[in-house]
């Protein structure tokens, strides 16, 4: 009897560890992400790059022109491979995130214990997901941030240090991989973990243009509380 309450004892305080972890956990999320980083930031005034901030409620992607000086994206991503095949859009929309989230768990309804475990604990590779648009409208969700030429070529320089690449330097496709008409996915570095998740990712995007952004966050919300 003794060794039995012994065992419920070490269960008991090892449960009380692991919610007292949970509990700075979630308190560290949602404080450290309303700390703002480059906020004293002069908005860009002249011959600006239009740009926009979007999430579908949980994962957020920075949404770039097609074409623009600096780079057209035609270049490096053929949008003939989307199942439209259509051509000449003006915006794309580029997003990392855990290959096995979004290949496996197009719906929340979708979701497995497996992809969850496996994401959370840095076990699955990463993709890139990309949409093209041809209008994007401001909503709660869908902001848009105005960059100087500056900032545009250090985001761009992120974005591509994000992608996987063969050994010519092309951007490797996912095949028979798509949500809709319009989007692809493609391989990406880095893993997803409990730290380091897809808003993790626009955010450091955002921090690497010198723009607005979290000091970290794993949410959406903390980003755009910042551009509300």
């Amino acid at each position: 009897m003794k060794k039995v309450t012994n065992v419920f004892k070490r269960f008991l305080k090892m449960l009380g560890i692991i919610l007292i972890a949970l509990v700075v956990y979630i308190i560290v999320v949602l404080s450290i992400a309303y700390i703002p980083v480059y906020s004293n930031e002069q908005t860009c005034k002249e011959d600006c790059i239009e740009a926009y901030l979007y999430s579908n409620g949980v994962h957020t992607d920075i949404v770039l022109p097609v074409v623009h000086e600096l780079k057209d994206w035609n270049t490096v991503i053929d949008s003939k491979k989307t199942k439209s095949g259509k051509t000449n859009f003006k915006y794309i929309s580029i997003g990392w995130g855990d290959k096995g989230f979004y290949l496996n768990t197009p719906t929340w309804a979708d979701l497995t214990f497996n992809t969850a475990f496996k994401a959370m604990f840095y076990m699955s590779e990463s993709a890139m997901h990309v949409t093209f648009y041809n209008n994007m409208i401001e909503s709660e969700r869908c902001k848009k941030i105005l960059i100087s030429k500056e900032s545009y070529a250090k985001i761009l320089q992120y974005i591509d240090s994000s992608f996987e690449k063969d050994t010519q330097g092309n951007y490797l496709y996912i095949e028979n991989a798509s949500y809709g008409n319009n989007d692809v996915f493609l391989d990406a570095k880095g893993r997803y973990s409990l730290f380091y998740t897809c808003n993790t990712w626009t955010n450091n995007c955002l921090k690497a243009g010198e723009l607005k952004a979290c000091l970290w966050t794993l949410l959406d919300k903390g980003l755009f509380y910042h551009y509300r």
